[in-house]
């Protein structure tokens, strides 16, 4: 009879231990599986661009802009480390612009169709910045 209570004892002490075991296990995975490093958008209020600042960024993002026919952007990177990747395209299929391992320089995009563009950024542990801007507008 008294080891009897003692085994019962033993078995809710083990359930206890599994149960702290499988819940550290899950808040491990939960934090290595979220986004690494940070973003910051920031939008210019008349809609003619943006700046991205990015530490240490592994993810996918985007921007939209409005763009009519023969409008040019200026785009300049800043890369410090890590990877970037970039894509400009249109909701009707349009893709004037698609590079990965963009390197730190300023080029410019010339859109042929008037449409909504998506800028898209890639990053692989990406610390740097980003400007896009329209130069020219038609």
């Amino acid at each position: 009879m008294l080891f009897g209570h003692l085994r019962g004892r033993r078995v809710k002490n083990i359930s206890l231990f599994t149960l702290f075991l499988v819940l550290a296990m899950v808040l491990t995975l939960s934090v290595s599986c979220t986004v690494q490093g940070s973003i910051m958008i920031l939008e210019n209020p008349n809609g003619t661009g943006f700046e991205i600042d990015l530490k240490n960024w592994s993810e996918k993002d985007q921007c939209k802009l409005f763009l009519n026919r023969g409008d040019v952007l200026q785009i300049e990177v800043v890369r410090e480390r890590g990877e970037i990747a970039l894509v400009v395209s249109g909701n009707k299929g349009s893709e004037p612009y698609a590079g990965n391992r963009v390197e730190s320089g300023v080029f410019t995009v010339t859109v042929s169709e008037t449409d909504e563009y998506m800028i898209g950024i890639i990053g692989e542990n990406a610390t740097g910045k980003l400007k896009v801007k329209i130069f020219e507008q038609y």
